[in-house]
């Protein structure tokens, strides 16, 4: 029987992490965009319970519980900022929303 260490969860993390940033800087919708962050974070989040459980600490599990809470807050001010990009501008793509630009 396989034994599954610190290591096979690190990969998963380190994976979950790259799908998220090749997904960030190629994609062109905002919700997409918005996912990737969102699996980032994710990722993360794992490495830090894999990190608390094999060091047998609950520090780790503390920085998952407010890096949830910072999560769940980027969700709310994120896909309202989203929804009201598209009411004004009729699109999703960060090509078309140039706002910020001088």
């Amino acid at each position: 029987m396989m034994h599954v260490g610190l290591n096979h969860f690190l990969f998963l993390a380190a994976a979950l992490f790259s799908i998220g940033v090749i997904g960030v800087l190629t994609r062109r919708n905002a919700l997409v965009i918005f996912m990737c962050i969102e699996l980032m974070i994710n990722a993360a989040n794992l490495a830090f319970i894999a990190f608390s459980y094999y060091l047998a600490d609950i520090t780790g599990q503390g920085f998952v519980f407010m890096s949830m809470v910072v999560a769940a807050s980027e969700v709310a001010v994120g896909l309202a900022i989203i929804l009201a990009l598209f009411r004004n501008k009729e699109s999703v793509n960060v090509d078309d929303i140039r706002i910020m630009k001088w």
